[in-house]
């Protein structure tokens, strides 16, 4: 019996004994296999990646901005902030914030507004050969403070049923006396009938500009209310015959996804006046490098984007306006309307005229 437990516990020893050597040598492998207590990495001496931005203070309100924003992000990674406003709020802002200002971009409508913030600082030259290549120097900034990426006709639209062309020629005829009461157009405080305006005190002088605005108002069909579509509508139900549109309207109304907006814009007839006298009235959308830019590169990579034969192309399909760029594809309706002369004068000059041309509106009761 005592044999048999020394034996028995011999065997108990040995088996101890290996077992705790397997275990031994298992921790040797897994140290040598790399396995043993893991040691505290070296800290990284590379800085973390700053996220690539452009960010824009825009007074523009169009769907097809997003749109064309979304593919310049999805293409270059560059993720586009948008800070919507008034382009006066906008511009007082840049001023007040100054070099704290976190915007890149400036955009918005009227070459008078693109001045205006040039004038006041806060806009700084775009130094680009594509950009220069994409838009020609008529439609940018003499300085390249600013850079037009679309522009808009102000013209006259009709009832088809009602007027024919032939009985149309000039924005000075809409004062004779066989247009008593068939006028329609918008406030005066809309920035578009200001620079009208504006820029028939540059071509025909301050009296004529203020006689023009007189018989305006004494040939309008109602009191100016709403915007250019409700000119449009108020055509359609013979409240008036003929109004002052801009031209994307019509097209943005046509293509409409209400019915009632394209019933309305079927109707009308555009024509584009003083086509064999002084041109018909252009206005621009664009877009300046802010004095203070923080990502630069980035906003510039924007401007050429914006300006380009491809972007130009959507742009135009998009809101119907007339884009910039020369080689860019027109939209079926723009191409039906055709060519047309186009006043010749600096955009700039839309500005500088903008005090008179309210204190000339004021002056003839244009509501």
């Amino acid at each position: 019996m005592r044999k048999k437990y020394f034996v028995g516990m011999i065997v108990l020893t040995l088996m101890m004994a290996i077992a705790l050597a397997g275990c031994g040598a298992g921790n040797t492998g897994n140290q040598e296999a790399g396995n043993a207590p893991a040691k505290e990495a070296p800290a990284s001496t590379e800085a973390p990646k700053k996220e690539q931005v452009v960010n824009i203070f825009t007074a523009r309100h169009y769907d097809i901005d997003f749109q064309i924003f979304d593919e310049f992000e999805k293409r270059t990674g560059i993720k586009v902030n948008e800070i919507k406003g008034t382009a006066e709020e906008l511009v007082e802002r840049l001023k007040r914030e100054g070099e704290s200002s976190e915007a890149d971009l400036f955009i918005t409508v009227d070459g008078g507004v693109l001045n205006y913030a040039k004038q006041n600082g806060v806009l700084q030259p775009v130094q680009s050969d594509v950009v220069n290549a994409n838009v020609p120097a008529n439609l940018r900034d003499k300085d390249n403070n600013w850079i037009g990426y679309a522009t808009r006709a102000r013209v006259i639209v009709y009832a088809k049923d009602r007027v024919t062309p032939d009985q149309l020629s000039t924005y000075e005829d809409l004062t004779n006396e066989k247009w008593k009461g068939k006028v329609l157009v918008r406030s005066s405080s809309n920035l578009y009938n200001q620079s009208l305006l504006a820029s028939l005190i540059e071509l025909n002088g301050e009296e004529q500009a203020e006689q023009w605005a007189k018989g305006l108002v004494n040939n309008l069909a109602q009191k100016p209310d709403g915007g250019d579509r409700d000119q449009a509508k108020a055509i359609a139900a013979k409240v008036g015959d003929v109004a002052i549109m801009n031209t994307y309207y019509v097209g943005q109304m046509l293509h409409s996804k209400e019915a009632e907006e394209v019933k309305v814009a079927e109707q009308i007839g555009v024509f584009f006046p003083n086509q064999n006298t002084t041109g018909t009235h252009l206005n621009i959308s664009g877009v300046g490098l802010t004095a203070h830019a923080k990502n630069k590169e980035n906003a510039v990579k924007l401007i050429e984007y914006l300006t380009s034969k491809e972007t130009q192309t959507t742009l135009a399909a998009g809101s119907f306006e007339f884009p910039v760029n020369v080689e860019a594809e027109k939209p079926a309706l723009l191409k039906e309307w055709g060519e047309f002369k186009v006043q010749q004068l600096d955009f700039s000059k839309l500005g500088e005229h903008n005090k008179k041309a309210i204190e000339i509106m004021n002056k003839v009761n244009w509501k």
